[in-house]
């Protein structure tokens, strides 16, 4: 943590996607990186996904019958306002200013799961700590209405900036870069020194009307490739 926190301005924790650490566990962490270190952590699951997902395999055990039933798509019930709770618990103790919401393909772009969001995300409070939301499935096929959602609940859009533009205009832009195979999230992918150049350009165009941009990579080369950027940049 110390050494990887000297090499890099931020971090994103992924772990708190698959399974909330404990806040002391967190609070370690803040205190073993660099002073100056950010922390960013994806949103647990049950806030996202539903029980039945892969992403659960070997992460029910301790689960009640309603929260099994109940987690996931944003919906606005006790279950998943509490799994909020838990998530902005890991926040604050790792001082991160911002979390991501990952939807999964199945939370497609329909009325229904709009109208949960809406809901959801105007009922939580999230004082503190800015959402940015990674939309998936259909959703990328409909910009005009991420763009409403993003605008009406104070959202940063996630995007890869070299497959699409983010459409919101929060003062924040925040990138995730899963390679450039043919499929999507297929993480198997190395940036060439040219990709890099092209994506540094890109990133100081965002840096251009953004106060702040963030860079991460979700690829296996993930260290080697930022490295690379940063010198780049």
């Amino acid at each position: 943590m110390q050494a990887y926190s000297h090499a890099f301005e931020v971090g994103e924790i992924n772990r708190t996607f698959y399974k909330l650490p404990m806040t002391k566990t967190a609070e370690r962490w803040r205190r073993e990186a660099a002073d100056d270190f950010e922390f960013t952590l994806k949103a647990w699951q049950a806030l996202t996904h539903p029980t039945n997902s892969p992403t659960w395999r070997g992460k029910k055990d301790k689960l009640s019958d309603e929260q099994e039933e109940n987690f996931g798509y944003l919906r606005p019930n006790e279950q998943v306002v509490e799994a909020w709770e838990e998530t902005k618990e890991r926040a604050e103790a790792l001082e991160a200013k911002v979390c991501v919401l990952q939807t999964s393909a199945g939370f497609d772009c329909s009325e229904e799961n709009e109208e949960n969001m809406r809901e959801l995300l105007g009922r939580i409070d999230r004082e503190g700590v800015e959402l940015a939301w990674e939309s998936r499935g259909d959703w990328k096929e409909n910009p005009g209405r991420v763009k409403e959602m993003c605008e009406d609940l104070d959202l940063v859009h996630i995007v890869d900036i070299m497959r699409r533009d983010p459409v919101s205009s929060h003062d924040i832009a925040y990138v995730r870069l899963h390679g450039l195979n043919p499929e999507e999230y297929d993480y198997d992918y190395d940036y060439s020194g040219e990709e890099l150049e092209e994506l540094a350009g890109k990133l100081q165009d965002l840096a251009e009307n953004h106060e702040r941009v963030y860079c991460m990579f979700n690829n296996y080369e993930m260290f080697d490739n930022a490295q690379k950027l940063k010198g780049l940049l």
